[in-house]
Parts: C-alpha cells; structure tokens; sequence
C-alpha cells in the first residue's frame, strides 16, 4: 500500500524507501483521499480505511490562476523542479503540518479562498519557534510517562511521611526529568534552567491529565480493532482496590482481522454501591466515553467477588433490557461450581469462601506451610498413598477455582486443622509472627461448626452441577452436548428442592462426622444463641436451623441461577455450536442450525442463503477425503483457507466465538486477564493506578506521541 501511495504521490525521491521507514517517517495530507475512504468513528483522529490510497493531486491549477502570489515562479517550474521544491518544504515541517493538520484547518480553508488553487503545501500556516519548543517539551513529558506506565513505575516517590520536615525530594517522574536533562535533553534543560531546584516541574495535575490522555489513546488503539470488527462482548473481574477506591475491570472479546478470538484489558470503570447507579455509569462508560455500539454487543459475563453477584446481575438485567443481544452468560475462565457459589445470598456462604481464599493464601506464601501440610497428608493418608499424593499435588495449585472445591476442602479438612494447630502452638523460632498469628486466626475459623456445615452443603448440593461445568469448559463438542443436559440438572435440583428434608438430614449427618472427627462441638451459631436468650419458648434444632438458613436458600438460589445464566437465547447460541465440523461428524451431519440460528439472522451478510450455504458446509465435510480432519474448534474453522466461500457461516462463528462462555483456544490471545492479575499481583495497592495500569497491561500496543500532544493541546490550551 505504501508503494500505491508513493506512485500516486509521484514522489520518485521515495521509492527506495522501505514501507517501514515510509510508514513511520512519512505523513500524507488528509484532503488528497476520497471521503468515502474515510472513517471518521475516532475523535481523535482521522482514520484511514485498510484500502484506502490517495487519488486527490492537483499540480497544474496554479498555471491558470491569475490571482496567486507566486504565479510567475510557479509557472516557469517543472515538474521536476516542482518535486523539488515540495521535497524542501518536506523536510522542514512535514511531520509538523500533519500533527497540527486538525487544529489548523480554519486558516487553511481562509487561506484557500483568499489564495485559489495555491498547492496544499504553501496553505499550512507554519508553527512558530515557541509552539514548536512547547510541542517537543510534550512530547518529552509523554514520553516519561509511557516508561513509566510500561515498567510500572509509580509517579510518587517517598512518602511525605518518610521526609523531615522542610526536606524537599522529587517524585518519580521528576527525578527521570532531572535524569533525561542530565543526559542531554536539550528541550528539557532550555525549559528548566532557570527553575528552582526544590519546585515541581510539572504539577500533579498536569500530570494526571497527560496520563488520561496516553490511557484514552492507549485504549483508541484496541477499540478501533474492535468497532472495524462489529462484534464483541463485555466480561468484567472481580472488583479490585486502587488506591483505596474501589474499581470494576472491565475487558472485551472480539476477532480480530486474523480470525483470532482476543480478550483484551480496557480500563477501570469507578465501583457504585447502588447497583441502579452502577448500571448507568456502566452503560455510559462503554457507550459514550470509549465509543462502543452496545447494539453489536452479544454477550456479557462478569467474575465477581462473593457478595457483589446480586448488584452485577442488576447490571445486566439493565443491559439485557435494552440489548437483548447482549447474551448474560457464564464466563470461559471461572468454574460453574464457584461463580454458582459465590452468587449465593447467604452470609455464611460468602464468610466461608473468605476463609478458603486466605487459608490457600497462606500456603501459597509460605514453601515452609506446604511442606508441614505435606507430611501431616502423609501421615493421615498412609493408608491410601494414591489420594494422599493426589492432594499434595492440589495443595500446590490455586486449588480454589476447580470445579471440585468444596470435595477437596472436605478430604484437606483434617490436615490443613492439624497443620495449623501445629503451627500456632510451635513454641520454637521456626515460623515468624505473622505465620503463627494467622495459623491460629484460621485455626480457628476452620473449626467452627458453621464453616463445616457450609462447605459440607455446598460440597453436596453442588455434586449435581460439577460434570455440566466442567463441561462447560472443555471442548467444543463437550459445550455442545452440555447445553443438552441443562434439562436434567434442573431436574435433579428439583426434586432434591422437594425432598429437602431428607437431603438435608443426610447432609447435616455428614457435617456432625467431620466436626466429630475434628473435635468440634456441634451448636447453633453464638450470634443466633444470643439474639434468642430473651425468648427461651422456642427450641430451635441445629439441624432445622441449618436446613432453614442454609440449604433451603441454596438450592433454589442455584435453581434460579442456571435459569437466569442459561436463559432461552443462550441455549440457542450454543446449540449453533453443531456448525463447528468435529460436531456435525459427532452428529452423523443431521443437523439443524438454520431454527438455532434465527437469533443472530440480522447478523448475516446474506440471510436469504442461509439454508443453502448451510447445506453446502455439510456436504463439503460429509464427502471430505479420507486424510482430511475434521476441525475440532471454531478457531480451526475460522483458520480454514476456504471459510470466506461461507460468508453466513464465518459471520455466525465469529458471533459464537466472541460469547464469554466459550474459551479463548490460543493462550496468547489471552493476555489480557493474565496481565491485568499481574499488575495487581506485583503493585501495591496505595500505589496503583487506573491510568497506568492500562498502559502496563496494554504495554505492547503502538502508541502515536504527536496525537498525544496534539490532544492534549486542544483539550488544555
């Protein structure tokens, strides 16, 4: 395309240029492309579309225009000589006219209606030397700010308390300033010669509002690959703590141009209390300040801590209302099991999952902990080393996110009390403060009866959904089927619901053997037994207490849920899955995805040959040579060489491929999730920014420093 623009442009001087040094060192005015090869979806810039080449040159309306300053120059010009005058005016300020191309643009058209056909190249009203400095001192400033944010380097150096007082110390970014002086910059030095050495360079809230600006073009970079795209969906992570507020990660899935599924980190959006409020600010977020059209959104999925379920589910109600093509689905990277038990409202359930998670931690922490967890398993499992060494081996993975967590919390039980008993009452140096205070805290915890009857509930009432989710997250033939098999977890839900009194007696005798072989004294909860002491009539059992409390409110909280995740749209969705060939084969290709695919008819790009182009794909895998595989994944069947001789059948994979349920196939096009828990992981939490933590997550993606500046000067003159 660069050697299209350079024969247009009948610029010989560049035609030993590579397209790399023509792409990064060369700009082409605007005004020499057709406007239908322009997209104007970017409010910060005009973008080009992928074909676009420029056709727009007038080189000879000079000659006849009487009214020009230089007509008797102009006229006596070749064409060479034209070349080379324009190659001059190049290298003074080519670079210069593009960036402020934008800002500029009322003179230019004044200066076309005073001065006729002039050529384009003598409109620009060049910068003066001052704008010049103070675009290269921002772009120097910008440039600070990109390192740090790509190196996770915080802004705020020591702490105020930390100084004495009267002491003044730069902060992070000005003392890489000072550094870059030092090293020679002479924009910088010119700048600050003269400046105090005990002032700030550039305050706090300049600062705040250049690092705003790199985030939204960071972040333009990733949405204009999503809107040329069309479809995407929304999945947000749990909730997460900067710089003590709370914030909503939020990222989008979508098939880039290679056909390649991608889950890419966006930005943080503020966390609302109110859910009603929270729902808006979702809404306007994605839909006004990045410029996303939530009519191609088709599916929405969010992780969520354990008590923030009720408020995301309000979001997504709200979304659904107005996008019922935005598909509320489970997401591919948490397991049914946890995101069913995690949305449970019982206070109890939430408490108990808090525990897990810190005792996990823990562990994780300490090699020294897993080693003591090794040998108590060895000891209480030398009977059956097979299962012993089963549980050593989950003991050193995030074992809290399987589809079995509760079953293996069960079967750990004992070691993990009696490893941390040991630990707390260890009378020696071996384990430091905190180790023993935390052992003895989670001790503790442990052994209360109401986390036994907890995950022993859960752990059972949970059986029923296990093998659906982990289908859920296995191949696409295993999706496929495990839509089919909602029907009879429901049912068995159902009837547990309506025989709860025997299903909680088995259950609650099973919590009373682990407390008993614990030593755990079995008894209502110290709240209840003290909000009743006024009221000695009513004799309330423990194990009614429980049934009423606990396992009533599960199971058909659970019930609901997979109704509401697994709604009649989302079912259709998956069952398209048969398009995928490995399931057809499964399927004896008597398939029927024309009736499943009605939900996504207005997506196609030819609708009325649906049926048809349908027919053709089964053929075409029916009657495949014998050496041919059939592909197994939707990525396999997007890869195909031949995929774009089915237009209805691309479209609708690429819709099916972009649903939060279904997993990202290639890991590299997953990074997103991956380094976003990484920033948190190795940033502290006072230290952590929303702005450059989107440019430590995206730090791969190009970025353009003159629209940076150009930005920022219209936005802050």
């Amino acid at each position: 395309r660069c050697q299209r623009w350079v024969e247009n442009c009948r610029r010989a001087d560049l035609e030993d240029k590579t397209p790399d040094q023509l792409n990064k060192h060369y700009r082409l005015c605007a005004k020499h492309f057709e406007t239908s090869m322009i997209c104007r979806s970017s409010p910060y810039r005009t973008v080009l579309r992928d074909n676009a080449v420029p056709t727009i040159f007038d080189l000879t309306s000079h000659l006849n225009n009487p009214h020009s300053r230089h007509r008797k120059r102009i006229k006596e010009l070749s064409e060479d000589e034209i070349r080379t005058l324009k190659q001059q005016k190049i290298d003074e300020g080519f670079e210069r006219q593009q960036a402020t191309q934008e800002l500029n643009e009322s003179n230019e058209q004044n200066t076309v209606s005073e001065e006729g056909g002039e050529e384009q190249e003598e409109e620009a009203v060049p910068l003066t030397l001052e704008e010049r400095e103070n675009k290269d001192y921002l772009k120097s400033l910008f440039e600070i700010l990109i390192l740090m944010g790509k190196q996770n380097i915080p802004l705020d150096g020591h702490n105020v308390d930390e100084l004495p007082e009267g002491i003044f110390t730069s902060d992070n970014f000005q003392a890489l300033l000072e550094y870059r002086i030092n090293a020679g910059d002479e924009v910088l030095r010119k700048r600050f010669e003269m400046t105090a050495v005990n002032l700030e360079y550039c305050s706090k809230t300049q600062q705040k509002q250049m690092l705003e600006i790199c985030e939204s073009c960071i972040r333009e970079e990733t949405l204009r690959e999503v809107r040329d795209s069309h479809f995407f969906s929304i999945v947000t992570d749990e909730v997460v703590d900067i710089a003590g507020e709370e914030h909503l990660p939020v990222l989008v899935r979508f098939v880039d141009d290679s056909h390649n599924l991608r889950e890419e980190f966006i930005g943080f959006l503020p966390y609302e209390a109110d859910p009603e409020i929270l729902a808006v600010k979702f809404h306007t977020t994605i839909t006004e300040k990045w410029g996303l059209n939530m009519e191609y959104c088709r599916g929405q999925a969010y992780i969520v801590s354990s008590g923030f379920a009720s408020k995301m589910k309000v979001v997504a109600t709200r979304l659904l209302e107005k996008y019922p093509q935005a598909v509320y689905t489970l997401c591919s990277s948490c397991a049914l099991n946890i995101w069913l038990a995690k949305s449970v409202p019982v206070v109890g359930v939430s408490i108990a999952l808090g525990t897990i998670e810190e005792v996990c931690c823990l562990f994780n922490q300490s090699p020294q902990l897993l080693v003591e967890l090794d040998n108590t398993i060895s000891v209480l499992f030398q009977n059956n080393e097979v299962k012993g060494n089963e549980l050593k081996q989950i003991c050193r993975s995030q074992w809290t996110g399987r589809h079995d967590t509760f079953e293996v919390l069960v079967d750990l039980m004992q070691a993990l009390v009696l490893c941390l008993d040991a630990v707390s009452s260890d009378s020696s140096v071996r384990w430091n403060n905190f180790i023993v205070g935390r052992a003895f805290v989670l001790s503790s915890a442990l052994t209360d009866f109401d986390f036994i009857v907890t995950i022993v509930i859960l752990k059972n009432v949970l059986s029923f959904t296990r093998a659906f989710g982990k289908n859920l997250q296995g191949q696409t033939s295993d999706v496929f089927f495990a839509a089919s098999s909602l029907t009879a977890v429901l049912h068995s839900l159902n009837e547990v619901m309506e025989n709860i009194e025997v299903y909680h007696e088995f259950w609650f005798e099973e919590a009373t053997n682990l407390a008993t072989k614990l030593d755990v004294q079995i008894k209502l909860p110290g709240k209840f037994r003290r909000a009743r002491q006024g009221n000695l009539n009513s004799e309330v059992t423990s194990e009614n207490y429980y049934k009423e409390i606990l396992s009533v409110p599960t199971v058909e909280h659970i019930i609901q849920e997979l109704k509401d995740i697994f709604s009649e749209q989302h079912l259709k969705a998956l069952k398209c899955l048969s398009l995928v060939p490995s399931v057809m084969g499964q399927l004896k290709f008597n398939t029927s995805e024309e009736h499943h695919a009605d939900l996504y008819k207005n997506d196609l790009p030819n609708p009325d040959t649906l049926s048809a182009e349908l027919h053709c794909w089964r053929i075409k895998w029916k009657h495949r040579g014998k050496d041919i595989e059939l592909p197994a994944t939707i990525y396999e069947a997007l890869h195909l060489p031949d995929i774009k001789f089915f237009p209805n059948v691309y479209a609708l994979l690429k819709v099916l491929c972009i649903l939060p349920v279904m997993k990202v196939e290639n890991e590299k096009y997953e990074v997103g999730r991956k380094r976003l828990k990484a920033y948190l992981k190795n940033t502290l939490t006072e230290q952590r920014s929303s702005n450059l933590a989107v440019l430590n997550i995206n730090f791969d993606i190009k970025h353009d420093l003159d629209l940076m500046v150009d930005t920022y000067i219209k936005l802050y003159p």
